[in-house]
């Protein structure tokens, strides 16, 4: 967290805000070329390695705008739904670590590709699939609880979609081991590579953990009793007034001079979070 706090102060002015809404405008853009010439992204704009490595650069760029809808009913649908959830892990996240989220699916897609034409000397593409498998289980993760109308009628939670989503994905990873094709299975995992060190580096193992436990214990009282102040006690047995402190853990920055807060705009009221805490609390809503 503290490195990607460092990469934020260093390059976080240079970040695309609203990156989603120029992603949707690709996609767009892919539908309309598909239904004119349904031939010209396949010939021309996907990343093809081999094509790429004789020259045709361009192609690291366009496969962005891969057709991934053949109905216009769908490709509206689909479209907002890809601006939705992105919008919402930048509101989230912030501008600069969505960014980078983003992106680093994009590389990590691209150096799949390249492993598998590496070993088997042709190119396996792999377009948009699993960076748009990433943001969606990124979102899920975030927000497993949020409801959609499924085929517009069946109201279902998000973590559903996901965990069929996961499911989909680890049959084809299974298929792939099965019938040989180990470094399809390798590339899929690749592509997926910035859901897995997202997922891995955010969950709180110690959630379960005694003392864990404790603090959130104390934390639901805080809020119940709207206890208010920050108040510690040194070793010396003198009480000291600090101007940060983890809602969750109870730390401030007497503890740890590096460690940096914010609040979150999510909960109800102004609570304050370390940034191991920030995107893994559970939010406070008022009854």
């Amino acid at each position: 967290m503290s490195f990607l706090n460092k990469l934020e102060r260093k390059f976080g002015r240079y970040a695309i805000h609203n990156l989603m809404l120029y992603v949707s405008i690709l996609y767009a853009t892919g539908f309309i070329i598909n239904q004119i010439n349904p031939q010209f992204y396949d010939e021309y704009l996907m990343l093809d390695i081999g094509k790429l490595l004789e020259g045709q650069v361009w192609r690291i760029i366009t496969f962005l705008i891969q057709p991934q809808f053949s109905n216009l009913l769908f490709a509206a649908i689909g479209i907002y739904f890809y601006y939705m959830i992105g919008s919402a892990l930048e509101n989230a996240w912030g501008a600069f670590r969505f960014n980078l989220y983003y992106l680093s699916g994009l590389l990590l897609n691209v150096l799949a590709m390249l492993v598998f034409y590496l070993v088997k000397g042709y190119s396996q593409p792999l377009g948009m699939e699993y960076i748009n498998y990433a943001m969606f289980l990124a979102f899920a993760t975030l927000y497993p609880n949020t409801q959609i109308l499924f085929f517009f009628i069946i109201p279902i939670k998000i973590k559903y979609l996901a965990y069929l989503d996961a499911v989909f994905i680890m049959i084809q990873l299974v298929q792939a081991i099965l019938s040989g094709q180990y470094f399809l299975a390798i590339a899929i995992v690749l592509a997926l590579g910035n859901f897995l060190l997202y997922f891995f580096s955010s969950r709180n193992y110690r959630r379960f953990s005694p003392g864990e436990v404790k603090r959130k214990r104390q934390f639901k009282s805080q809020v119940r009793s709207g206890e208010k102040g920050n108040n510690v006690v040194d070793f010396n047995g003198r009480r000291q007034i600090t101007r940060h402190k983890c809602a969750v853990c109870g730390r401030t920055e007497l503890d740890d001079e590096n460690l940096e807060f914010r609040f979150c705009s999510k909960c109800d009221g102004n609570y304050e979070y370390c940034m191991d805490h920030l995107f893994t609390h559970e939010h406070v809503k008022k009854p």
